[in-house]
Formats: structure tokens, C-alpha cells, sequence
């Protein structure tokens, strides 16, 4: 018997609970694989909006859904899809050759996916079985805690490592690590995602469930798109300690609390990294 075929279309739903539990439940039936596609959303404010960043953001969107899904024992491909859902949906069709769609999205009071008809559309267009499922992310969360990770040069530190592990033992958790990228594409731009790459590799290495995109120059502005790309349970923020921190001047502690309403923790490192101004 040839196995089944199951294309998940979602975005910030990818690890709702009603999703996850759905997908277990297809898992449970046998001779069943899957493929994930996660469209690019670009954030709402910033005035300079990163392309790459765009697709990063996609990308650990994706990474952590997968990451979810392993960690109940299932397997998934997966791809970041166009900007357009509909699109990206029919490119995932075309190179997965599904047998049937799950697409989830959020309650059709806020879904702009739901507004576009999108569910009608993929099931005409593809003429394949379609399955909506509705993930509120406000009364159900998601299945792991969520951290938000925002750090520079301080990304590497060992006191931020130190506290994250601690967290993790506390509770399931994923980690979202969000590095601002210096203004321009140059040296400065490569050097941050060169420590996004490394840090993760260390944090992956130390048993943590994580994924990170480097994010507009001005962290408060790359966290208030962080926080309309991801659902999140709380923000750490590491930086160097008050006489060496620009961020601090900024009040970014203060200031990131009172428009997120989440909790957030400040991991202060006590030395600069080697090879820094």
C-alpha cells in the first residue's frame, strides 16, 4: 500500500495544539508522511524591511514546527513558501505531489488567510481533499513554551547560555534567537550572521530546542516584528553591563516590557567578547 501524503499549509499556527493534535492523530492511522510549507509574512513596522530577514523569520517559523513535530515522534519535510499563501500553497503542491491538504489558520474573526478564501481556493485550484482546522493561539497556546532570545554581540556569552539551559530544565521550551543586523550588508552584516550560526550550533550542541534570524538594526523595532512573526512566552535580552550598553541608554528593557506584555528577563555579560571594539 502506497503511503499517504499530507501538505500542511500554516504560518503563526504551525505549532497550535488543535494542529499538532490533528497531525498525531493522521500520524496514528499509518503509511502516512508529511510536508509543512510556511509562507514569507513581512512585519508591519521598520523602515527598512530586510528580505532576508523576511525569509529567516519563515524559516525558524518552519524550523520550529518541525522541531515540535520530532519531538512527538513525527517526521516532516518542509519548505518556506512565497509571500502570497495561495501561491505558495500550489508551488508546495507541485513539488510534493500531496494527497490531501491540511491548511490551518487562525479564527475567522483575524484570519486574513480566511478573507482571501484561501481554503476555497487551494481545494478548486488543486481539486484535492482540503481540511481547514482553526488554531486560536489566545485561549490554546502552543504545545512548548516560547522564549524570545535578543542579543548582539552578547549572543555567545556564557551567563545567557547559563540561564537558557536553566529554563529549559524548568520547563519544554523552544528558543527564538533574534541578532540585529548592523545597518548596510557589509563585514559588520556577515559578522552578525556568522555569530546567529555559531550560537545556535552552541545552543544546539547544549540540548536546546532553538532556531534565530538576524532582525533589523534597531532591536526594538526587530522585536516588535519578532513578536507579530511569533507567538511567545516571554523575552530574555542579554547585553554588556550598563557603562558599556547602548541598549540600555535606549531603556530597550523598559520599553520592550510595556509594549509586549510579556515578562522580560535582562542577562547581563559581565565581559566583552574577544575580538570586539
Amino acid at each position: 500500500m502506497a503511503t499517504r501524503k499530507v501538505l500542511v499549509v500554516a504560518n503563526e499556527t504551525a505549532g497550535g495544539a488543535q494542529l499538532v493534535a490533528r497531525i498525531r492523530e493522521l500520524a496514528k492511522e499509518g503509511d502516512t508522511s508529511f510536508a509543512l510549507v510556511v509562507p514569507q509574512t513581512k512585519p508591519k513596522s521598520g523602515g527598512i524591511v530586510y528580505l532576508e530577514a523576511v525569509r529567516d523569520a519563515a524559516k525558524v517559523r518552519l524550523d520550529l514546527a518541525r522541531q515540535t513535530m520530532a519531538a512527538a515522534g513525527i517526521e516532516m519535510e518542509g519548505e518556506v513558501g512565497d509571500q502570497d499563501p495561495f501561491a505558495a500553497a500550489m508551488d508546495a503542491i507541485a513539488e510534493f505531489k500531496p494527497d490531501e491538504v491540511l491548511v490551518s489558520t487562525k479564527p475567522a474573526t483575524v484570519s486574513g488567510w480566511l478573507r482571501r478564501d484561501l481554503v476555497e481556493r487551494i481545494r478548486t485550484e488543486s481539486r484535492l481533499p482540503v481540511e481547514h482546522i482553526v488554531v486560536d493561539l489566545d485561549r490554546e497556546g502552543l504545545e512548548f513554551e516560547v522564549t524570545l532570545v535578543v542579543a548582539n554581540e552578547t549572543v555567545g556569552e556564557q551567563a545567557l547560555l547559563d540561564r537558557l539551559e536553566a529554563k529549559a530544565e524548568e520547563s519544554d521550551h523552544l528558543f527564538v534567537v533574534l541578532v540585529p543586523q548592523p545597518h548596510g550588508q557589509g563585514h559588520a552584516a556577515r559578522e552578525a550572521r556568522d555569530r546567529l550560526t555559531h550560537t545556535l550550533a552552541g545552543f544546539r550542541e547544549a540540548g536546546l530546542l532553538c532556531a534565530g534570524t538576524i532582525a533589523d538594526p534597531d532591536p526594538y523595532v526587530a522585536i516588535t516584528n519578532a513578536l507579530q512573526s511569533f507567538t511567545v512566552t516571554d523575552i530574555v535580552i542579554s547585553t554588556f553591563p550598563e557603562t558599556k550598553s547602548g541598549w540600555l541608554r535606549q531603556d530597550l528593557i523598559e520599553r520592550v516590557a510595556n509594549v509586549s506584555g510579556k515578562p522580560v528577563e535582562h542577562v547581563v555579560a559581565e565581559q566583552q567578547p574577544a575580538g570586539t571594539a
